[in-house]
């Protein structure tokens, strides 16, 4: 069975030869072939370019099979190939069998620390794609300094593909297990995707090697927090259970205590002023007017005036721009944030080296 590895390889050779039949690169008389073989190639590693779930996990965007590999040609142009053409060829023995690791000469570190430098002033300039695309060509020259896949990390975070970033920061850490920016970087491409047990690990990690790091501390904190919170949410289908409100309301929304028939206490929130103040500013800013545009509000506002009872609360939070609204909620009127509101992100270490 395919690894990991393999899979995000072939996943791209399937999105090249997609891409050359969308764009009319292969002549129609051969496209039946072509596609006859991504059936086949995919059937045979388990992949299928069209399953957005394997598109989130193997595909290698924005970087393509092509732009990866003018990373290695350019590179290879850089360095030139002097050695090899002047070289005889060598007689195969038994040691030369097995490739030996070999470290990057003088001229390759110093090409490798401009592209880094070039690399770090498109991040200043947000160009994040064309960042990667040098760091990247940073590593084919060297790929024994963690700095760089650190840096890379971080631009794949600024454009929020941090699966890669993920994947970059582990590869840094270990490159140099004592560079503490890898952790840092891995902390908070791990918390933003949801993953706070190993954000927590990440941050801690960072800060044994760098215990000053006032950046790191808070986002441990707020990683800390947020792992907390989720070990003691309950779960949506728990209803009106220890850990929810009535109606079905998260447990800590305040003024939220059952009213007849199982409703939210309307008198509560009336005289709750956290929450009139929320309110507040919704309706200045226009928002309460974009939410209560939104069809499920108006279907669940034309059930209860009909009588139709309370609403189905797990049904409506699958709704992003509902759930986005009863976050804030939550967060301004100091639910289960506390009463400095939902914790924050944790901020980005986004200095360069």
């Amino acid at each position: 069975m395919a690894d990991d590895k393999q899979k995000h390889l072939v996943f791209s050779i399937l999105e090249f030869l997609q891409a050359s039949l969308n764009n009319g690169t292969i002549k129609q008389d051969d496209a039946e072939g072509i596609e006859v073989a991504i059936q086949c190639i995919g059937e045979a590693f388990d992949v299928d370019v069209n399953d957005p779930t394997q598109a989130q996990t193997y595909s290698t965007k924005p970087a393509t099979l092509v732009s990866i590999f003018d990373v290695f040609v350019n590179a290879q142009k850089k360095l030139g190939n002097k050695n090899a053409a002047a070289a005889p060829a060598a007689v195969p023995t038994a040691s030369s069998s097995v490739p030996k690791s070999t470290e990057p000469t003088e001229e390759q570190k110093k090409n490798a620390e401009e592209l880094k430098v070039a690399g770090n002033r498109k991040v200043n300039e947000k160009e994040y794609a064309e960042a990667i695309r040098l760091y990247g060509e940073a590593i084919v020259l060297n790929p024994k300094n963690a700095v760089y896949y650190a840096n890379r990390a971080a631009a794949y975070s600024q454009m929020g593909d941090h699966q890669n970033a993920i994947t970059d920061s582990l590869k840094a850490a270990e490159v140099d297990p004592n560079y503490s920016k890898a952790y840092s970087r891995l902390g908070h491409a791990y918390f933003s995707v949801g993953n706070y047990k190993e954000a927590v690990a990440a941050y801690e990690k960072g800060l044994k090697l760098e215990p000053n790091n006032a950046t790191m501390k808070s986002s441990l904190t707020t990683a800390r927090s947020k792992l907390r919170d989720n070990e003691v949410a309950p779960s949506p289908r728990d209803g009106a259970g220890a850990g929810a409100g009535a109606g079905g309301l998260p447990a800590g929304f305040p003024g939220m205590g059952g009213g007849a028939g199982g409703m939210p206490d309307l008198a509560g929130l009336m005289n709750n002023p956290a929450l009139m103040n929320m309110a507040q500013q919704m309706m200045q800013s226009g928002a309460l007017n974009s939410l209560m545009s939104n069809p499920a509000m108006q279907q669940m506002a034309q059930r209860m005036m009909a009588g139709g009872g309370p609403p189905d609360m797990e049904e409506m939070m699958r709704d992003p721009q509902i759930a986005e609204a009863a976050r804030g909620f939550m967060g301004g009127a100091g639910g289960a944030g506390g009463a400095g509101g939902a914790p924050k992100p944790p901020q980005e270490d986004d200095e360069m080296l």
